[in-house]
């Protein structure tokens, strides 16, 4: 029997392990970056058919480059904003059991400039965050199907000094 595999619900947008990377692309011109990554841009297939990068321009207006390359992010920002999601997501979104449960988002800006949206870890919630508090990349399991794991990348407050 084999064990059911463990793989990201999106392949290609972050890396998995002890310390996992959001996978960015940046432009080879301008040094411009993007998440999610460019498909084919990153070193993953992420629905490009012909896998050529070249396909794709740079998102910098004022660049016209078309080759990018795969960047890791950082794994801690700030959280720029955030709100909670009372209301049950339309098809595609899943819910986990058999109710819905709100859960919380924030957008984080990283050190590279960027901003970029995603959930809040399991256990924390709009209470746990401020605008400018850290946060730090997690990677969690989304959902467990007959086919095996699935894991997406998450916000989990990190505690300041002199907190609990």
């Amino acid at each position: 029997m084999t064990a059911p595999s463990v793989s990201p619900v999106i392949a290609g947008w972050f890396s998995t392990g002890e310390e996992p990377h959001l996978l960015a692309s940046r432009c080879t011109r301008c040094s411009n970056v993007v998440f999610p990554p460019v498909a084919g841009g990153a070193g993953t297939d992420t629905g490009n058919a012909a896998g050529n990068a070249g396909a794709f321009f740079c998102s910098n207006p004022a660049c016209d480059g078309t080759e990018h390359e795969s960047v890791e992010l950082s794994r801690r920002g700030t959280v720029w904003s955030y709100t909670d999601a009372q209301y049950q997501p339309p098809p595609p979104y899943v819910p986990r059991g058999e109710t819905y449960e709100p859960f919380a988002l924030a957008a984080v800006e990283l050190p590279e400039g960027i901003v970029v949206l995603g959930q809040v870890a399991d256990g924390y919630g709009v209470a746990d965050l401020r605008v400018g508090a850290q946060v730090e990349l997690v990677v969690e399991t989304l959902n467990v199907d007959e086919t095996g794991e699935r894991t997406i990348y998450r916000w989990k407050p990190v505690a300041e000094e002199g907190e609990a």
